[in-house]
């Protein structure tokens, strides 16, 4: 399979999911930003704070248009560690608008899958 093919990728939210079609290309992209995400929230969890607040961290936002249009969001200064961040997801196109939440891990899970197959 080349790294232009489309493929289905699912993601598993807080409730249900979703499948769209995806290549493996923007599936490597989003895995690059997910990654940097999980390194900004492990700093984060273990900067000792001295003075009561940390520093401020700027908000991951990723952005794909293909057969669909899909946005993942994070503010990494309010999540306590990668396990316990959240997403933001909005899966639209011309007909259709998804926007919900979904947890950081399994998101990356999922990632993982689709890669592999």
């Amino acid at each position: 399979m080349t790294s232009t093919a489309v493929t289905q990728l699912t993601l598993n939210l807080l409730q249900g999911s979703v499948r769209f079609n995806f290549s493996h290309t923007a599936a490597q992209e989003l895995k690059a930003a997910l990654t940097e995400l999980v390194s900004q929230l492990k700093e984060i969890a273990t900067q000792a704070p001295t003075t009561g607040k940390r520093a401020a961290v700027p908000t991951m936002e990723y952005q794909h248009t293909g057969e669909v249009f899909l946005e993942v969001f994070c503010n990494p200064n309010i999540w306590p560690s990668p396990f316990a961040a959240k997403l933001l997801i909005t899966v639209r196109d011309d007909r259709l608008r998804l926007t919900t939440e979904a947890e950081l891990p399994r998101i990356i899970e999922d990632l993982n899958q689709f890669l592999d197959a």
